[in-house]
């Protein structure tokens, strides 16, 4: 029983480390990653809405509200197309992401918020 205890406790600790070291959406090492994906030619897709969209966004950003993102998955290119997903403060760029990847697209990154652009 102490073996299966020291075993689960060093697993649970693995995954933990692991959770809190990962960069997440916002961090800064996220956007630097961010901006190399789009150096390399990543599409940059702003999901916020089209009036967030007009009063400022990321050099070269395309705008699909992730509210109408299920509607205009053709405007993405293929599924291998990589893509790089942004919004303000990340709630909506996170949905973004599980929908694009629940539909099929292999290459999503998702910055978080737009505040995190190097």
């Amino acid at each position: 029983m102490k073996v299966i205890f020291v075993v689960a406790a060093a697993v649970f600790m693995g995954l933990f480390f692991t959770a809190c070291t990962r960069p997440r959406p916002g961090d800064a090492a996220v956007g630097s990653e961010a901006r190399r994906r789009v150096e390399a030619g990543a599409t940059l897709v702003d999901v916020r809405t089209p009036e967030e969209f007009a009063s400022g966004h990321l050099p070269g950003a395309v705008n699909i509200p992730v509210d109408e993102l299920a509607r205009r998955f053709g405007e993405l290119g293929s599924l291998q197309t990589p893509l790089v997903v942004y919004c303000r403060s990340g709630a909506r760029s996170g949905r973004a992401e599980r929908l694009l990847k629940e539909q099929g697209f292999q290459d999503v990154f998702n910055l978080g918020p737009m505040s995190t652009w190097p």
